[in-house]
């Protein structure tokens, strides 16, 4: 089939690259003029033929909220609406009214499998109504992993790909899968400090690596994590500091609003917190405490000790 595809970047000129070698047809569209097939969303609609379905894959928050809004002015009823980014699932209801309201269709879709989707495929998580998801299937099928199969040969249904539920289920499950990544690495990451810190392990490394087979921690995330080591074995080429996208705080505050406890995923936020303060005033505080009320000795600015009277 057809495909406009907005967001020519890291992941969406993966994913139009996969979708070609498929066999679509991919008319792209990004700011960036060395990377596009056409010069504006103007054109990119005008290239397209009815009925249109057209994949945004760009920044989430206000460019995805612009790029929609843009779109909703161009296409026509019996038109379609991808929204592939990591937008708040809210976005996608607000998108859902206004597209609706010109009969064209929207579904949200969350995407995972970053730089190495082009050859092992895409997980999706979409939402928005049967008939619209039916409008894009042969796409959403090539871009999704290969599915297993079972001893018969049979391809087992549900891999790589669930229609979640209506607007908003795509991406509040991409949310949840963000959060659950963000626990994941936090406990890989600690459990590598904790291999650093004691002279008993020599091959620190090693260690990690076999543990990507026959185990019960073995994943991905995992592979990634011996790979990263195989290029600095003691990562000492890059700073200890995390950014979050947004996902998992956004899981976090579902939690809370729906009083599921989640305090695995929670403590791997604040740690991501943590990791871009260069002298916690948390630990600050904690220190003045110690030094008050026991006279522990505490360290000044200028890495000196300094005791207080008992």
């Amino acid at each position: 089939m057809q495909l406009g595809l907005i967001g020519l970047g890291k992941m969406g000129g993966n994913m139009a690259e996969r979708l070609r070698r498929a066999g679509h047809e991919v008319v792209g569209y990004d700011h960036s003029p060395g990377k596009r097939d056409v010069e504006s969303l103007e054109e990119l609609v005008d290239a397209l033929s009815a009925p249109r379905v057209v994949w945004v894959m760009v920044p989430a928050g206000e460019p995805t909220r612009a790029t929609v809004e843009d779109l909703a002015e161009l296409l026509s009823a019996g038109d379609v609406i991808v929204e592939g980014g990591n937008s708040k699932y809210t976005d996608d209801q607000i998108h859902d009214v206004l597209c609706r309201e010109k009969g064209i269709g929207y579904i949200d879709a969350g995407v995972s499998g970053g730089v190495w989707g082009l050859e092992n495929g895409y997980a999706l998580m979409v939402g928005g109504t049967k008939e619209d998801v039916a409008k894009v299937q042969p796409v959403f099928d090539a871009l999704k992993p290969p599915s297993p199969k079972d001893e018969s040969g049979q391809e087992l249904p549900g891999a790589g790909f669930v229609h979640a539920g209506p607007v908003g289920a795509g991406h509040f499950s991409k949310m949840v899968h963000n959060g659950i990544e963000y626990a994941m690495m936090q406990a890989y990451g600690e459990g590598y400090e904790l291999l650093a810190a004691v002279d008993l392990i020599e091959d620190v490394p090693g260690v990690v690596k076999s543990w990507t087979q026959g185990t019960v921690i073995r994943s991905w995330l995992l592979d990634l994590l011996v790979r990263a080591l195989d290029e600095d074995p003691e990562l000492d080429r890059i700073r200890g500091y995390a950014e979050d996208s947004g996902e998992g705080r956004w899981t976090v505050e579902q939690a809370i609003e729906n009083a599921v406890p989640m305090p695995t995923i929670a403590a791997s936020l604040f740690a991501r917190f943590s990791s871009r303060q260069e002298d916690s005033p948390t630990m600050k505080a904690v220190a003045a405490l110690r030094n008050q009320f026991g006279g522990h000795a505490v360290q000044a600015v200028r890495e000196q000790e300094v005791e207080r009277p008992a």
